[in-house]
C-alpha cells in the first residue's frame, strides 16, 4: 500500500510539473512589470492560489470538460490574455505604479491557470486514484519547482524582450487548441478538420498581429 502511495504521489508530482510550463509562463508574463518586492509576493500568492484552485477542480474535472462552451470561452480568454501581456510592454507606463496592480498580477495568474488546467488536471485526478489528500500533497510540492520555474523566465524575458512574443503566441496557441476541443463544437470540427488542425496557428497569428496593430497606432497618435 505504501508503495503504490509513493508510485502515485510520484506521478502526481511529474505531470504537475511536466505541465507546469504554462503556469510559469504566466506567472513570469504577469508579473514582470512589477518591482521586485511585488513581483516575490505575486508569484507566491498567484501560484498557491492557482495550486488550490487545481486541487478544489480536481474531483470534478470531468464534470467541467463537458460544460458548453466553457472551453470555448476559456479559449478566448487565453487570447486576450496573450494579446495583453504583449501590448503591456509597448505602453509608455510600462512599470505599473498603482497599488492595485499586485491584485491585478495575481487575479491574471489564477484566471489564466484556472482555464488552461482545465484538461490537466484529469491526469492528476487519474494518478491520484480519488485520494484528495495525495492530491494535495503532490500540488503543494510541485510548488517552490513552478515558482523557481518562474523566476528563470522572468530572468529569461527581462535579458531577452523578444521571447515575450513567444510566451504570447503559446498562450494564443493553447487559447486555439481549447477552442477546437469544446465539447459544444466537436460535431462541427470533425467535419472542418483542416479548420481544427489550423486554428491554433492561426489564433498565433491573429494574436501577433493585432500587438503590432496596436503597435503602429500608439506610434501614430
Amino acid at each position: 500500500m505504501e508503495t503504490e502511495w509513493l508510485i502515485s504521489l510520484l506521478m502526481i508530482i511529474g505531470i504537475d510539473l511536466i505541465l507546469g510550463g504554462d503556469n510559469a509562463l504566466i506567472i513570469a508574463m504577469a508579473s514582470r512589470s512589477l518591482s521586485n518586492d511585488k513581483r516575490n509576493k505575486a508569484i507566491w500568492i498567484g501560484t498557491l492560489l492557482a495550486v488550490l484552485m487545481r486541487i478544489t477542480m480536481t474531483g470534478a474535472a470531468v464534470y467541467l470538460l463537458t460544460i458548453p462552451y466553457l472551453q470555448f470561452i476559456g479559449g478566448l480568454f487565453l487570447l486576450y490574455i496573450g494579446y495583453n501581456l504583449l501590448i503591456e510592454q509597448k505602453k509608455e507606463s510600462i512599470r505599473i505604479k498603482s497599488s492595485g496592480s499586485l491584485w491585478r498580477a495575481v487575479q491574471t495568474i489564477v484566471i489564466a491557470d484556472l482555464f488552461m488546467s482545465l484538461d490537466n488536471v484529469i491526469a492528476v485526478a487519474g494518478a491520484a486514484k480519488g485520494n484528495m489528500l495525495l492530491t494535495a500533497f503532490g500540488l503543494m510540492i510541485s510548488v517552490p519547482i513552478i515558482i523557481w520555474g518562474s523566476k528563470l523566465i522572468h530572468a529569461a524575458l527581462t535579458k531577452f524582450p523578444f521571447l515575450l512574443y513567444g510566451g504570447s503566441a503559446l498562450l494564443a496557441f493553447t487559447g486555439g487548441e481549447m477552442i477546437v476541443r469544446d465539447v459544444k463544437l466537436n460535431e462541427f470540427m470533425a467535419q472542418h478538420a483542416t479548420l481544427e488542425l489550423m486554428l491554433p496557428f492561426l489564433t498565433v497569428i491573429m494574436v501577433i498581429l493585432a500587438s503590432l496593430f496596436y503597435e503602429q497606432t500608439a506610434e501614430n497618435k
